[in-house]
């Protein structure tokens, strides 16, 4: 009986370490699909790729008006254009004419008209290209808004000028004579277009009538969104664009647009700050202010 008894109890042991060794793989097996579940879950995208941007490409910002349209605004001045700032292609670009009408001791007639063009793409750091674009297009009213020494400062929206407008106006006293300053912000899908107009009578002359030079404003920013929309016709930005919002771009690249999105932004909306200010006596005025 005792001999008998020997082999049950073997048995028996046997099955509780088989049974113990199968709990303690099955233990492990459940461990081991933690990493995968967390591989796979790190896997798929963190975030969604950004819409491409409508628009890829700048008109040349002294090519968007017509001859017609620079001899209304500035008539003496139709052939003065040129380049503010260094621009950069399909980036960011401006362009200035200026007209003085000499009428001898009557006084003169001065104009300036100016016009600048920024383009924002899609960016999977700092979001879709229209967007980053309508925060821009905002900065740029406030600041027309706050501009040093206006006065009578009034705004109002601008229809049938892109997707937004805002037409910004005000006096500005100066000791050449009294300046009446118009600026008109569009936005057009991703980009922003700020044209500046101003006149003033010199040297005894009457200050042009402020109604009119807004008029023409209106008109000329009209024209010039009507550019950059002819410039980007049968063109999308989808191939750069959505290679830069891909989700499936390198995280080396992701971290460089976080770290330069803040210095990019300001560069972008401070481009034309003051640019040329000392042949804008609005502009020049704006920047003696701020460095003072």
């Amino acid at each position: 009986m005792g001999a008998a008894a020997v082999p049950v109890l073997l048995m028996a042991a046997a099955c509780s370490s088989d049974s113990d060794s199968a709990s303690g793989s099955g233990g492990d097996a459940t461990q081991q699909q933690k990493p995968g579940a967390s591989a796979s879950a790190s896997a798929s995208p963190s975030e969604s790729a950004v819409r491409a941007a409508a628009y890829a490409e700048l008109p040349d910002a002294c090519s968007v008006f017509s001859k017609e349209t620079l001899k209304d605004l500035v008539p003496e001045g139709t052939k003065s254009g040129k380049a503010i700032n260094d621009g950069e292609a399909n980036v960011s670009g401006d362009c200035r004419w200026t007209s003085l009408d000499n009428n001898g001791v009557k006084g003169s007639q001065y104009r300036w008209l100016s016009v600048s063009l920024l383009l924002l793409q899609s960016d999977q750091a700092r979001g879709a290209g229209d967007e980053r674009a309508h925060e821009q297009y905002e900065k740029k009213v406030a600041e027309a808004k706050a501009a040093d020494g206006a006065k009578n400062v009034e705004s109002e929206p601008v229809t049938g000028t892109g997707d937004e407008a805002t037409l910004v106006r005000y006096d500005l006293k100066k000791d050449e004579g009294s300046f009446k300053q118009q600026t008109v912000v569009a936005r057009v899908e991703n980009v922003v277009v700020t044209l500046d107009y101003n006149g003033a009578g010199l040297a005894g002359d009457k200050t042009p009538d402020a109604d009119d030079l807004v008029k023409d404003a209106k008109s000329a920013a009209k024209e010039a969104v009507a550019a950059v929309t002819e410039a980007n016709e049968g063109k999308k930005a989808g191939s750069s664009a959505s290679a830069s919002a891909s989700a499936g771009s390198s995280s080396a690249k992701t971290k460089a647009a976080v770290s330069n999105s803040d210095a990019d932004s300001d560069s972008d909306a401070d481009s034309d700050s003051d640019a040329d200010s000392d042949s804008n006596p609005v502009k020049k005025s704006s920047s003696s202010s701020r460095k003072s």
